[in-house]
């Protein structure tokens, strides 16, 4: 069920969701994923599940947070659009593996990205940035 409204949790939600993002770790990881992980075919894709992949401990770290940030959301404990507001970085990286999302899905677990998944179709706000974030991507793939 969504939430109609945001209110004082929701605020205080995406400020907690803020300061876990600038923990030394999770920021280091989020930049690693951010600069070096765009996959270009299923198998760079999927490589990254590899548990001696250079950047399987980031990507996990990284999708694991924007999973349960949205998931906040899938089940009505915080307002999607709010959230998203502020918090739309894991739309880039799911726009990154959305092409890819059925070999991921099969390598790891049927539930990969569900709650990204889910945002971006249930949120306005989601459907906004994901076609941003999809024409950015094939942008920065062309250029590489």
């Amino acid at each position: 069920m969504l939430k109609e409204l945001p209110d004082h949790f929701d605020a205080d939600l995406v400020l907690k969701i803020y300061d876990l993002r600038r923990e030394p770790v999770m920021r280091e990881s989020r930049n690693a994923v951010n600069t070096k992980y765009w996959p270009k075919t299923v198998a760079e894709a999927v490589a990254v599940l590899e548990p001696d992949h250079p950047l399987n401990a980031a990507f996990r770290q990284t999708s694991a947070y924007w999973e349960m940030v949205y998931g906040m959301a899938k089940h009505g404990i915080i307002h999607a659009d709010f959230l998203l507001e502020s918090n739309g970085e894991g739309l880039l990286l799911f726009a990154r593996v959305e092409p890819y999302l059925p070999a991921l899905r099969k390598a790891s677990s049927p539930r990969t990205f569900q709650n990204a998944e889910w945002i971006v179709i249930h949120s306005d706000l989601g459907k906004t940035l994901m076609e941003h974030f999809r024409a950015r991507v094939a942008k920065r793939l062309q250029e590489k």
